[in-house]
């Protein structure tokens, strides 16, 4: 854990130190969540919910050595599965 003081600056500006943004992979534009702690202010990275599963489903095809096409087609099969599944609605 690291502390360190910043200026708050003309209207309500901060400035996050470069460390911090490249550690967070923050860029301008990019949305962080202020929570008001009481007397305590926290700052978090809000990561998209996309992204974060982009990155977990690429971790997890590097784990089982599966290439790019592999993964496709294994979705691909799975999608044909739900299409022949007849719904409640449909039984």
């Amino acid at each position: 854990m690291e502390t360190r003081t910043i200026q708050l600056r003309a209207r309500g500006t901060l400035t996050l130190p470069a460390r911090v943004r490249e550690r967070y992979a923050l860029a301008e534009g990019d949305p962080v969540t202020l929570v008001d702690l009481d007397g305590v202010i926290l700052l978090a990275p809000r990561l998209g919910v996309v992204p974060k599963l982009a990155a977990e489903i690429e971790r997890l095809r590097i784990a089982a050595s599966m290439s790019e096409e592999e993964l496709i087609a294994g979705v691909r099969e799975e999608r044909e599965t739900y299409r022949s599944t007849p719904t409640d609605a449909e039984a």
